[in-house]
């Protein structure tokens, strides 16, 4: 089993939370205030979908379900991209060890593909940048000439909310990061024993981690036990 692009971010900024997303979600606590914001991610994302035009959206669930069935979605992927499709959205990507991504909009060209990834946000972030060398490298090794990468993101102007900004060479510099890590981080989130990190400036950025509550806990405990010894 490989991992995605959110295992890998996560995993890059904490092993142990990569190790923890993939073995115990269930310690896992998002406050309410950060899921509105994802939320509103999601909806600024759908609301950018036919801004290049017609477009097909790839959408592959587990029966009864919202959550995305990966080998369907990328196999439906594959079949639009024989077809020539010209915009597909939410366009996923598998390799032969199971990692896997999809992509906000993937969109033809005449000389090949460019990528959009949506962002509910004012400005460009690094993280963003990042999120998407993940993408390239695993689109590419899927086969797809992947030329150009954009972030669309949130002008914040309610009549025209979507402005552009081209990070291709960017991307393409973390795509050698990611080439780099993947395995490594892959190895990590199968391993059975539980991954043992201090706490550190790790469980606060870029991110404050879902997982603090648990960690926190744990260091406490150790502290004890070493007192008692």
């Amino acid at each position: 089993m490989g991992i995605t692009k959110t295992d890998f971010m996560r995993g890059m900024q904490c092993e142990r939370m990569l190790w923890l997303d993939r073995h115990h979600p269930e310690f896992k606590v998002i406050p309410p205030f950060v899921q509105k914001r994802l939320d509103r991610g999601n909806e600024f994302g759908d609301s950018a979908m036919g801004i290049f035009g017609e477009y097909t959206e790839v959408k592959e669930y587990y029966p009864g379900t919202k959550y995305p069935d990966k080998v369907k979605m990328a196999a439906k992927t594959r079949e639009l991209l024989s077809e020539d499709t010209k915009i597909i959205c939410e366009a996923a990507f598998m390799d032969g060890e199971g990692n896997y991504c999809a992509a906000d909009i993937l969109r033809k060209t005449d000389d090949g593909y460019e990528m959009y990834e949506v962002k509910n946000s004012p400005s460009v972030s690094e993280t963003f940048v990042k999120d998407t060398g993940f993408q390239a490298y695993l689109i590419r090794k899927c086969g797809v000439f992947l030329k150009r990468v954009f972030i669309l993101f949130n002008s914040g102007d309610p009549e025209d909310p979507f402005e552009i900004e081209e990070i291709t060479d960017r991307t393409n510099r973390y795509a050698v990061w990611v080439e780099e890590n993947i395995g490594k981080l892959g190895e990590i989130a199968q391993q059975s024993g539980e991954v043992l990190t201090e706490m550190g400036s790790q469980c606060s950025y870029p991110y404050k981690c879902w997982y603090y509550g648990y960690c926190e806990a744990c260091s406490s405990q150790m502290k004890i036990e070493d007192v008692l010894e």
